[in-house]
């Protein structure tokens, strides 16, 4: 008898270990996977760098990467965040009127090349799911506000297609989602968004 409860009393030990292995291997298994390296410009953005660590790489944002110098926002888009940035590439700034990269560029004109630049940026990680969930929220269109205090309106195009528009009713297609950063997300866009000035 003695020898049955033990055997009995073992097989419930080992039953409730079991469980507790599976409990917990079932958790891991329901984390959120972790964000995958993109490829943006022909170059690995990686998901453990910070915005301007991988921004530097990326051979279709040179021209924001020098306009973020010159404005001397580095720094802060180092900090902890998180960031939303909407990213224009290279021939969205050639798509400006000419001579107005080169204007802003200027060291007179660095509060306006700043205002430009952080209407750019959302405080907050909103990647393709956080946007299209505030987009059906607000029945077709999404508003965020901006580090610069403008807005930013969102409407989905498609079923995974989000347009951004400024307050001078310019439009950009987002044409990289979800580049996850270490203090945020970076969408890279194909327009120059303009706050009203």
């Amino acid at each position: 008898m003695k020898n049955f409860i033990r055997t009995a009393a073992l097989v419930v030990a080992v039953s409730t270990i079991g469980m507790h292995t599976s409990n917990a291997q079932s958790a891991t298994s329901m984390k959120k996977p972790e964000p995958k390296t993109v490829q943006v410009g022909g170059e690995a953005m990686f998901p453990l760098k910070n915005i301007v660590q991988n921004a530097v790489n990326s051979k279709a944002h040179t021209t924001l990467v020098a306009a973020v110098k010159a404005a001397g926002l580095v720094d802060v888009l180092q900090g902890t965040g998180p960031f939303t940035v909407f990213a224009p590439v290279n021939d969205a700034f050639e798509n400006l009127p000419e001579g107005t990269v080169e204007t802003l560029l200027k060291p007179e004109n660095k509060a306006t090349l700043t205002k430009v630049l952080t209407y750019h940026v959302v405080g907050g990680k909103y990647d393709f799911n956080a946007i299209a969930a505030l987009i059906k929220k607000g029945k077709g269109k999404a508003e965020l506000p901006t580090v610069s205090g403008g807005k930013l309106w969102f409407k989905m195009n498609g079923m995974h297609n989000i347009i951004v528009w400024d307050e001078n009713g310019a439009s950009a297609n987002i044409n990289t989602y979800d580049v996850y950063q270490s203090n945020g997300v970076i969408h890279s866009i194909d327009a120059v968004l303009l706050p009203k000035m």
